[in-house]
């Protein structure tokens, strides 16, 4: 199966002025972000002076392994139910031609 590649962000302002976002997200990967939450942009968690005390890879392991109900599981099989037959299935038969008939008694 293919991958889809994305392409680039870039944006254009009212002005007329191009914004390429997938690099505005990586210059600003490690700024603080705004609010009461300790993180950065990217999700690391920040101490005293704004250092990283716990990696994003970290906090997430945390998380799913107390909430493993939350993780989605890639190995699940899709059960595929088989139709049923009725008896409105056994009053047809197929003919020679492949054309649908009513059974006759």
């Amino acid at each position: 199966m293919a991958i889809k590649q994305t392409g680039k962000k870039v944006y254009k302002t009212m002005q007329g002025k191009p914004i390429d976002m997938d690099l505005l997200r990586k210059r600003n990967e490690l700024t603080p972000a705004v609010g009461n939450a300790r993180v950065n942009a990217r999700g690391d968690e920040l101490g005293p002076g704004g250092k990283i005390v716990r990696k994003r890879e970290e906090v997430l392991a945390d998380y799913y392994k107390d909430n493993p109900a939350k993780v989605a599981h890639k190995d699940r099989t899709v059960k595929v139910e088989q139709p049923t037959v009725t008896k409105t299935d056994e009053e047809w038969v197929e003919d020679s031609e492949g054309n649908f008939i009513k059974k006759e008694d």
